[in-house]
């Protein structure tokens, strides 16, 4: 396990600091982990994980 995975994560779809620990769910999108605070929040981001992965707009790289 990587040493930021310890840290929180801000849910992607409602945007609450959670631990990884204590996420109620957690998925893998184009290799990368997202967690989440509900079973809402993540079957929101499962349904369109690309309206909730933002996107830089000057260089099009997404950012978490």
């Amino acid at each position: 396990m990587r040493a930021h995975c310890k840290r929180s994560q801000r849910d992607p779809v409602c945007g609450m600091e959670i631990s990884p620990i204590a996420a109620v769910d957690q998925l893998i999108h184009e290799g990368k982990a997202y967690y989440f605070c509900s079973n809402a929040c993540s079957e929101a981001f499962e349904a369109e994980p690309a309206k909730y992965i933002r996107v830089h707009r000057q260089h099009g790289i997404r950012s978490e």
